[in-house]
């Protein structure tokens, strides 16, 4: 029945249950999972920033990752302009046959404009849209604690860990711990609700 299905990502915590319900429908079809972020652009031009473009890759990289833990195939994707647009030319073009996405994103404006976005969608799209509204209440909303259990989790397999090798994000409701170790740079992911944490190798991006 779906053979491609899209979830477009601003890696807010209220993305991790729409990322969990198309990542369910993809394992359930066999079907391949497309990662979409767009940054956004204005009246007056890209809304773009510094951190922007780095916040929309590690965004649709949580969902790749993800999928490769359910064995998914998975196909990631950076755009810049008009949310809506960007996401119904992606659909077109890539024969997409299902969009998952939240009913709201970040805090403020940002929710108002993630549900626009959706609503656009729900209206505009030639394929059926799936809406999910809020995930879970995260039950880790700091950084220090979500070291303290990424540490653990790296004392379990054996691989120590020697220090925290950059900065520690949270991408849709899951902290990203980066470490170096003996066995070289490695990154824990802690999710903020389940205080699951898997261990993903950096070494495939280490340049």
């Amino acid at each position: 029945m779906y053979h491609d299905v899209l979830i477009p990502t601003d890696g807010s915590d209220d993305t991790r249950r729409s990322i969990e319900h198309g990542l369910a429908i993809a394992e359930r079809f066999d079907a391949t999972v497309h990662a979409l972020s767009v940054v956004p652009e204005g009246p007056l031009g890209p809304l773009e920033s510094e951190e922007a473009t780095p916040a929309a890759r590690r965004a649709v990289d949580h969902v790749e990752f993800e999928a490769r833990r359910r064995g998914v195939d998975a196909v990631t994707a950076v755009r810049q302009g008009v949310p809506h647009e960007e996401i119904l030319a992606y659909a077109d073009a890539e024969g997409i046959d299902a969009i998952v996405m939240g009913t709201q994103g970040r805090t403020g404006i940002d929710r108002v404009l993630v549900g626009s976005v959706t609503e656009r969608l729900v209206r505009m799209a030639d394929v059926p849209v799936v809406t999910v509204r809020l995930g879970d209440k995260l039950r880790i909303d700091d950084e220090d604690e979500a070291e303290r259990i990424a540490r653990d989790a790296l004392e379990e397999r054996g691989t120590p860990a020697q220090s925290v090798a950059g900065s520690i994000h949270r991408v849709s409701g899951t902290w990203r711990v980066p470490f170096e170790t003996e066995d070289g740079p490695l990154e824990v992911r802690v999710d903020g609700v389940t205080e699951e944490a898997a261990v993903d190798s950096l070494e495939a991006d280490a340049e």
